[in-house]
């Protein structure tokens, strides 16, 4: 239950990388301009191509973006450079629709980026689209090749790219890829932390059953992140995993403190956190407390758990209310058991003999012992004739039959002489 709570946990944050907006690259800048600045091998589109363009771009900046799709579809080129470059900019305008025509965006940006004869800047920024585009068409390993030709023809790195190139490992299951770039953008989000690569990283971890590293992990992100409920949960876990009950149990302590467990399941984690540490009173406490308020579910196990703690801490009043509540939802002649042995302890014994009584009428297991505690009970009532007919049945017993003699006969000597007096 606990992987599953964490694996939940992590893949619910890890959709945020899944999302990641694909962005293309506006086209202001290569609509046909009266005046260019000259730079040295820069190409231009020819004029007739160029005034065709133009009226597909005053189409795109009136929002009419199919009737610029239309214009760019009916262009003839001759030239490579016109071909490649009306090629680029159907794809931009294939990209902004999204949807179904992302993949024909695709293809327009593999012929326009095939024989490289773009200028160097619409080049690099056609391959980076094309990647994002592949990305969000789930061709993964295509996009994984076109960010590295866009790192290596711009000699850039960014950081959402690297977070993209991880999650592309990801989804291609390279799990051990992933720490690299996710480590690279982290590096580059120095100035201000993003939580993207620490999951990615994280589900990697975890992914492999390297918990102590994914611990680690967790660690950093908490000090950056501390107003994320979501990390102090999952290193509490984490620590959990690890079988580090301490520190998961001050983790988790401190989150409850701040509010950041609204879960049955995280407030049954830390209840058994308590229990486990050795503080069983804040463990019955807590569970009383929610199972009183309706978060957690009144069910018998849920009472059991609870019953169990008060009688750890040695509340048995509590243990006793319990244990009994416990025992009529269940109808388990162990629980009525449990319920009559704390009331005999704590000098409660008519009510004591009613809940051993129904553990014996349920056919409790091994009923010796339970013979022997109603006997005492019925004894301590001065009812020496039902006390009388218990231990009979507890010497019936061949686990009790030693013991139960002995009752037998300090009740029948004690019956006696009270008689007498």
């Amino acid at each position: 239950m606990l992987k599953k709570l964490i694996s939940s946990s992590i893949m619910v944050a890890f959709v945020a990388t899944a999302t990641l907006p694909v962005t293309s690259t506006a086209f202001a800048a290569d609509a046909p301009k009266k005046e260019q600045k000259k730079k040295k091998r820069t190409k231009i589109v020819g004029p007739a191509v160029g005034k065709k363009v133009q009226k597909a771009f005053e189409a795109y900046s009136e929002d009419r973006i199919d009737d610029a799709i239309a214009i760019l579809n009916e262009i003839e080129t001759s030239k490579a450079y016109d071909r490649a470059y009306v090629d680029r900019f159907l794809a931009n305008m294939y990209a902004t629709k999204g949807g179904p025509d992302s993949k024909k965006a695709i293809g327009f940006l593999e012929k326009a980026t095939k024989d490289e004869v773009l200028n160097e800047k619409e080049h690099t920024d056609s391959i980076k689209l094309l990647a994002d585009l592949q990305m969000q068409e789930k061709q993964y390993e295509n996009a994984l090749k076109n960010y590295a030709a866009w790192m290596k023809a711009t000699g850039e790195e960014d950081a959402n790219t690297y977070v993209k190139i991880a999650q592309a490992h990801y989804e291609l299951k390279q799990l051990d890829k992933m720490i690299s770039p996710a480590d690279k953008a982290i590096s580059l989000y120095a100035d201000k932390p993003n939580q993207n690569p620490y999951i990615l990283k994280l589900t990697s971890y975890y992914e492999r059953k390297q918990y102590k590293n994914a611990v680690k992990v967790l660690e950093e992100v908490l000090v950056l992140f501390p107003e994320n409920k979501q990390w102090w949960t999952q290193l509490g876990m984490f620590y959990m995993l690890v079988e580090d009950y301490k520190k998961a149990l001050y983790t988790l302590d401190l989150a409850y403190k701040q509010g950041y467990l609204v879960k049955e399941t995280e407030i049954k984690t830390l209840a058994n956190l308590y229990a486990t540490n050795d503080v069983p009173y804040k463990s019955a406490m807590l569970l009383e407390k929610y199972i009183d308020n309706g978060l957690i579910a009144r069910t018998d196990t849920n009472l059991y758990t609870m019953a169990n703690a008060f009688h750890a801490s040695q509340e048995v009043k509590k243990a006793a209310k319990y244990f009994g509540e416990t025992a009529k939802l269940s109808n388990n002649p162990k629980h009525y058991r449990r319920q009559g042995m704390l009331l005999q302890q704590d000098e409660q014994y008519d009510a004591a003999t009613v809940a051993l009584q129904k553990a014996i009428d349920l056919g409790i297991e091994n009923p010796g012992r339970v013979y022997m505690t109603l006997a005492e009970a019925y004894f301590y009532q001065e009812k020496y004739k039902q006390a009388t007919v218990a231990i009979k049945q507890a010497q019936a017993d061949p686990k009790t039959k030693k013991a139960a003699r002995a009752w037998a006969s300090y009740i029948a000597d004690t019956a006696e002489r009270k008689r007498k007096l």
